[in-house]
């Protein structure tokens, strides 16, 4: 359950009834089935984490992943529950200044619209969250702060429903396909658990981009009308960076293109180390990645943050998170990428993830500078 938490510019009570009601509708899991698919992912998971070291050289500082089965509702109520914490700064900060009317502006008109306005961001948050839950296969929740329920950290999820249901589909072999899931999301685990700056630079990324929004009413009422006259015209209007590029200035937008850039380099890097450590042990992982593929542009390559934090995680972003690998391996091997886990001024920007020659050239600058004498 979402908490208690009203103000703010998103109701999360009516994001999770709208989630819950969409995530609801889930094929039935036999529970023998369940249990063979909770003790493979268990098993597999591990193995991943072995092959996984062994591709990278990263190994997590947090010990052994833990997997966990869940259905689509379970994987709604984390979410909603990461929402909440990463945008709290964002929530509480507009939840003070919206409930001030401006000068100029009654009290009336500004607290229909925005009223309104909380049914509303909460019931899109909630459309966008039950339509995912019926897709993800699975996650490591990188964004997860932990400060509380530290069981409840730290865990890479698969939804049970939804890989079934597309090994049935597809009649993919079960314990290959499951294999090569756990790849991508240990992979995951491991760069945000194995090199030791990578989470807390990513949440403060995010998080200084939101606590530098400085809410005017005003604003955001203008914002709104700005979002409806684009759909109107058959835009989305969170396109341009959701929920936070309404609010934001051109300094918090770089921020977020800073994220993006971040977002694509971990996701290409996981495509990449998925595929190459599967070799040998899923022998169909090019055609499972074919049907993925083919399943991501019918729809629509749409991240779970996408839409409301503006991290714009798109599947042509991670198209060239992959190529920006694979181009700057092939310029200076696996030693001149292991140059990005250094620490955050060795990271591409997103125009040096399309440009990947321009980044090999600012890090021969770099590392002539950290050179002895």
């Amino acid at each position: 359950m979402v908490s208690a938490q009203s103000g703010g510019p998103v109701s999360w009570s009516v994001a999770e009834r709208v989630a819950s009601r969409i995530a609801s509708r889930q094929p039935w899991i036999p529970p023998g089935r369940l249990a063979v698919l909770e003790e493979d992912f268990t098993e597999l998971t591990a193995e991943a984490e072995s092959l996984v070291a062994v591709e990278t050289g990263i190994r997590s500082l947090a010990g052994p992943a833990r997997a966990r089965v869940t259905d689509r509702p379970g994987w709604v109520a984390a979410n909603i529950s990461s929402f909440q914490r990463l945008l709290r700064p964002l929530t509480q900060k507009l939840e003070a200044a919206l409930g001030k009317p401006p000068p100029n502006l009654g009290p009336v008109p500004l607290r229909v619209p925005l009223q309104l306005s909380r049914s509303l961001s909460g019931a899109q948050v909630g459309l966008l969250l039950g339509w995912m839950s019926t897709r993800v296969l699975g996650q490591y929740d990188q964004l997860l702060i932990e400060d509380e329920r530290p069981e409840e950290q730290d865990i890479v999820y698969y939804v049970g429903p939804n890989v079934i249901e597309l090994e049935d589909r597809h009649g993919f072999p079960p314990r290959q396909f499951r294999l090569w899931l756990a790849l991508h999301e240990v992979t995951h685990r491991a760069q945000f658990t194995g090199v030791p700056w990578v989470r807390s630079h990513f949440l403060t990324l995010v998080e200084s981009v939101l606590a530098g929004v400085e809410p005017d009413p005003r604003h955001f009422i203008e914002a709104l009308k700005r979002a409806a006259a684009e759909a109107r015209e058959g835009r989305n209007p969170l396109d341009d960076g959701g929920l936070v590029a309404l609010l934001a200035t051109p300094e918090q937008r770089q921020a977020l293109h800073q994220v993006g850039g971040l977002m694509s380099l971990l996701e290409g890097h996981g495509d990449v180390v998925m595929n190459r450590a599967a070799a040998g042990r899923a022998p169909q992982a090019p055609r499972f990645a074919g049907v993925l593929q083919q399943r991501r542009q019918r729809r629509g390559a749409v991240k779970f943050l996408s839409s409301l934090v503006g991290l714009e995680a798109k599947l042509k972003q991670y198209e060239q998170g992959e190529r920006f690998v694979e181009e700057v391996e092939r310029a200076g091997g696996r030693a001149l990428f292991d140059r990005v886990w250094q620490g955050p001024e060795w990271l591409p920007s997103l125009a040096e993830i399309r440009e990947p020659s321009s980044w090999i050239e600012r890090v021969e600058s770099l590392s002539s500078l950290h050179q002895p004498g």
